[in-house]
């Protein structure tokens, strides 16, 4: 039995010399990549070590340390595993941050832009004065910040984000047509309650439209007017509705001369229906009785004075007596 042996040609040397070098190059490749792997995901250059990495733009009211606090746990990590959508919606979590942008600045840090909330009002929580802004955000009040605001009460925590923006929407349209009437308008608006989504009540003070707005010289209370300077500047509570505020508004200021020189002291005023005004709707009826005690002391002197001149008049009696006497005397006659 013979065994032929087969010689390696020139063909064959090729192709084992080709295999070769495509296992080593493979071998160089797959080395370079563990490298670089570990370069961008592992090494000290790449991870965010220090706080200063975190460079933070946009913030007024937001602290530094809450944004700092959710790049925590990333300490000691490359910032190419750093999530950065999640590290986002973190940060609008935050109540006063609106928007938030995330980006990573190579070799390591992070660049956190943010966007905050304007609040547009206060909102009294029993005893409690937080801030909200116009989609019903409940907002802490930062310690170093002045604002100045009205006060809104009716919107409560329990309440779902979208009832909440509704009531601040209309809190909005609010602001924005009575300031619309002139300018400054807002600064007489003391307190809105937002209570009834269908009617908004605002408490106004200094409407003494005299003083303030010029009004005419035909509605100027005169001096024997019963009117005092503290009703007249005393708040009113008006209720406006949902709609509407401007023309609303515009006519509060218009009448409330005449309201307060036909009905004195105006507490309250219901604008909700459409060309027609209550006076004092929360106002029960006085009883006859205490009318009567209730009178001025003038009006009272009067009354008393008059009496006599009443009783004056029902004087003429004694003339039965005048002709008993002459009766008498004809009879003596006789």
């Amino acid at each position: 039995m013979e065994i032929k042996r087969r010689k390696f040609g020139r063909k064959a040397w090729k192709t084992y010399l080709r295999v070769t070098f495509g296992v080593g190059l493979g071998i160089l490749g797959g080395s370079l990549a563990y490298a670089c792997g570990h370069f961008l995901l592992a090494s000290r250059q790449m991870a965010l070590v220090h706080q200063d990495q975190v460079e933070l733009a946009g913030n007024h009211y937001v602290s530094r340390a809450n944004i700092l606090g959710i790049f925590k746990a990333d300490q000691g990590h490359s910032v190419l595993r750093i999530p950065l959508h999640e590290r986002r919606r973190q940060i609008e979590a935050i109540p006063w941050v609106a928007e938030a942008l995330v980006r990573r600045a190579l070799p390591n840090k992070i660049e956190v832009e943010i966007t905050e909330r304007t609040p547009i009002a206060f909102l009294r929580q029993g005893s409690d004065l937080a801030l909200v802004d116009i989609h019903g955000v409940i907002l802490e009040r930062p310690l170093k910040a002045n604002f100045h605001f009205p006060v809104v009460t009716g919107i409560r925590e329990d309440m779902t984000a979208e009832e909440r923006e509704r009531r601040m929407q209309l809190f909005a349209g609010f602001t924005q047509q009575v300031e619309s009437t002139h300018a400054g308008a807002m600064e007489r608006v003391s307190e809105v309650d937002l209570s009834d989504a269908s009617d908004l009540r605002a408490t106004i003070s200094g409407l003494n439209t005299d003083r303030l707005f010029g009004g005419s010289v035909s509605d100027r209370p005169s001096k024997d007017s019963t009117l005092r300077q503290s009703d007249m500047d005393s708040p009113v509570l008006v209720h406006f509705g949902d709609n509407d505020f401007e023309a609303k508004y515009r006519t509060l200021l218009d009448d409330i001369a005449q309201w307060r020189a036909k009905t004195g002291r105006v507490e309250s005023v219901d604008l909700r229906f459409n060309g027609e005004a209550v006076v004092n709707p929360e106002t029960p009826p006085v009883p006859p009785v205490s009318r009567v005690t209730a009178r001025p002391v003038a009006a009272a002197r009067s009354a008393a004075v008059a009496r006599p001149i009443a009783v004056a008049k029902k004087a003429p009696k004694p003339a039965p007596t005048a002709r008993k006497h002459s009766r008498k005397r004809s009879k003596k006659k006789n």
